[in-house]
């Protein structure tokens, strides 16, 4: 494999993907708005770009590409995700690892997804507009934000009175669907540039917190990764994404949030076998891959912590440095 630079866009907390690349023999620059963000420490190169917001944010990133000869870029969160997906031609050339706007735009608006997944036959639970809520409708539900993250503007309605009351207190613009009453699930996976679907990596949600996995386990469940699959190439997925769902027990599996990009869970399929870094690599050189689904070992366990970078301001910028060690006391 052609060793390739890769550029990692709102860097944020995300070491554990940056590491992962360069162990995966990519040459890393990352990028953020933040001189504090934990990634930018760990990438071979680092730079300071303006806010996704700013005229100059592409024209900052396209700086990068043409210095360090990038050949793919790689957003770590969903913010700059359209930014991306509509400036992919002026990128230097370098592979962006985003789908078109059209499915990005899907993925954001739960309700769009979920209206598109009833029209493709895929499994999601019933959902409704606030002013579309049949008469008898059966609880509990949830009042969810339609553009929601990291499960904020969630609220759990036990009947009429509390559904109506928290229509009123949400300040999100929601939608209300239906409770899942199954097992939740997350299958992680991987699309070429033609949004077929090349890896799935399902892994159980043991425990999360804000949204984000922090234990879990996989599993080789074909119903999972044939759904998985289903899922990323009905949106046409470019790149990674990661589907959550539940079983449903009548073993029915309801489609709930699709990001697209790496999940929060990275990590674990990482730590299977999952190689999304170097099959991201691969796309980005060109290469033509077969889809290599299932192949990764299942019973792999995680459980996350939190760790820290430690930086000292040096000759006016910041710089990482190592802890000094406490001095043990001799013994007596």
């Amino acid at each position: 494999m052609v060793v390739a630079a890769v550029l990692f866009t709102c860097a944020g907390q995300r070491v554990d993907i940056v590491t992962a690349f360069r162990e995966a023999g990519a040459t890393t620059i990352a990028a953020d708005v933040d001189q504090l963000a934990p990634a930018l420490y760990h990438a071979d190169q680092r730079a300071l770009v303006p806010r996704i917001d700013d005229p100059f944010y592409v024209e900052a990133l396209r700086e990068l590409v043409e210095i360090h000869d990038v050949r793919l870029i790689v957003p770590l969160t969903d913010l700059d995700h359209l930014v991306l997906a509509h400036a992919r031609d002026h990128l230097g050339g370098a592979v962006v690892l985003v789908p078109e706007p059209e499915t990005i735009e899907r993925c954001s608006d739960k309700y769009l997804a979920h209206r598109f997944f009833e029209e493709q036959g895929i499994g999601t639970p019933p959902t409704w507009l606030p002013t579309e809520v049949p008469e008898q409708i059966r609880f509990p539900v949830l009042v969810k934000a339609r553009r929601g993250f990291g499960s904020r503007h969630i609220y759990r309605a036990d009947n009429q009175t509390e559904l109506d009351f928290f229509l009123r207190y949400t300040t999100a613009d929601s939608m209300v669907q239906c409770l899942c009453h199954g097992e939740e699930f997350s299958v992680d996976v991987f699309c070429d540039l033609d949004g077929r679907c090349l890896a799935a990596v399902p892994r159980t949600m043991i425990e999360s917190k804000g949204g984000e996995s922090i234990k879990g386990m996989t599993i080789r469940d074909p119903d999972l990764i044939a759904f998985g699959a289903r899922v990323s190439e009905a949106l046409r997925i470019i790149g990674p994404a990661n589907v959550q769902c539940f079983r449903e027990p009548d073993g029915e599996l309801w489609v709930t949030d699709v990001n697209p990009r790496f999940g929060g869970g990275f990590p674990l399929p990482t730590a299977a076998g999952s190689r999304y870094p170097e099959l991201a690599l691969a796309v980005a050189n060109g290469e033509q891959l077969e889809p290599r689904l299932g192949d990764f070992r299942e019973g792999v366990v995680m459980t996350r912590f939190f760790s820290q970078v430690i930086l000292e301001e040096q000759d006016g910028s910041l710089q990482p440095v190592e802890p000094q060690a406490e001095a043990v006391p001799e013994e007596a």
